[in-house]
């Protein structure tokens, strides 16, 4: 009898160790590995939930260029908004969208690179579960920045079609 209870108690000892690692293991894959400082909370007006931007690039006339990093937090997106010259986004880390208007949200993920072309209405921005990370590129930034536009909505964000 005493073994048996030794066995048992062994048993679920090593169940709950087994358990505790795949909930660790989980919370670890889902969290965003920050690549660079979180940065300056993006203005409301231009962000429906918390958006951070950190410049890495600053806009000269030089390059011409600007580039930056994002955080947006789960369920943060965007403004619609356009760019002159169009955008280039490389997710590194989490799950989003992207959207151009007129056509399905599309998924976004870590490794994906977005070209939002020149002139042209879109959003991005976390989903509802994770958080996402992504280095954005504005170029020949001489035909303009950015034009933000108004929100995103729920029905909008929600709607995987």
């Amino acid at each position: 009898m005493k073994n048996s209870l030794i066995a048992v108690c062994t048993l679920v000892t090593l169940f709950s160790l087994s358990c505790k690692a795949q909930v660790s293991k989980q919370s670890a894959s889902s969290e965003i590995k920050a690549i660079f400082p979180k940065g300056e909370l993006g203005p409301a007006q231009n962000f429906t939930g918390k958006a951070w931007n950190f410049g890495l690039v600053p806009n000269d006339s030089t390059y011409q260029t600007l580039v930056g990093n994002v955080y947006f937090e789960p369920g943060a997106r965007s403004n619609w908004h356009i760019h002159p010259a169009g955008q280039i986004l490389i997710i590194t880390d989490g799950v989003g969208y992207h959207q151009i208007k007129g056509q399905p949200r599309q998924t976004i993920k870590k490794g994906d690179v977005v070209k939002c072309p020149p002139n042209v209405m879109h959003w991005h921005g976390a989903s509802p579960e994770s958080g996402l990370q992504q280095l954005y590129i504005v170029p020949n930034t001489e035909k303009g920045i950015v034009q933000w536009l108004h929100p995103v909505s729920v029905e909008e964000y929600s709607k995987a079609k």
